[in-house]
């Protein structure tokens, strides 16, 4: 009988702790967007002591973590469809006014997922542009518009390898000088007017290990060796 040998841990965040980074990011006071994916996670750790107030363009300000096994609430969703709790507070309204409240700039912060995102901050998140590719535009290209910070939350890599994190994006555009900052499971990056920028790196992964999965080039910030 042979032995398979256990598959070691890639190095890394994990979708969860990427989730966990990001929120550590978002002040309080802040009404925020989440996206559908890996932003999602972003509502259950709101760090202790903080007040952040999420939205779902579906109608709901004040959006909670999702509800324990059992205690759904197939009329409490989210976005994505997925069911939610709601804060003490919190407001249900009209779809249309929901947009309203994006496109009226009255959303500080957005977290999306991306397929691709430039060195310039141009982001890519709806549809590869394949001809049997199913279009997903949803409320992204009126977030990118309407919110003046995008926090980007994606895997470093795709699941082929491919770089996520390019030159210039070679998928269809939702917004173009539109992300301020991302959380990969590698690292945290920041867009400046020189390209990208890693501001941390997640545990057991050097900046070359980065630069090596990256599709252009990267720069050190502040305190990186």
């Amino acid at each position: 009988m042979t032995m398979t040998a256990k598959k070691e841990k890639a190095p890394g965040w994990s979708r969860e702790e990427m989730a966990a980074r990001a929120a550590l990011d978002i002040p309080g006071g802040s009404y925020v967007n989440l996206g559908i994916g890996i932003p999602e996670m972003v509502a259950r750790y709101v760090p202790e002591g903080r007040e952040v107030i999420y939205h779902t363009e579906n109608g709901l300000l004040g959006m909670g973590p999702p509800p324990a096994p059992g205690c759904e609430d197939p009329e409490l969703i989210n976005a994505g469809k997925k069911a939610v709790t709601a804060i003490p507070g919190a407001s249900f309204f009209h779809h249309a006014d929901s947009f309203a409240m994006i496109r009226g700039e009255h959303i500080d912060i957005c977290v999306l997922g991306a397929m691709q995102v430039s060195e310039k901050g141009d982001l890519a998140n709806w549809s590869t542009g394949a001809p049997d590719a199913i279009p997903a535009v949803g409320g992204a290209m009126d977030l990118v518009a309407g919110v003046p910070t995008i926090y980007v939350i994606t895997q470093h890599c795709t699941a082929e390898g491919e770089p996520k994190l390019v030159e210039s994006c070679t998928y269809p555009l939702t917004g173009q000088g539109v992300v301020s900052r991302i959380y990969s499971d590698l690292a945290v990056i920041d867009l400046t007017p020189e390209g990208f920028e890693v501001a941390e790196l997640a545990p057991g992964v050097d900046f070359d290990y980065v630069q090596q999965r990256t599709g252009c080039k990267l720069r050190k910030g502040n305190g990186l060796d």
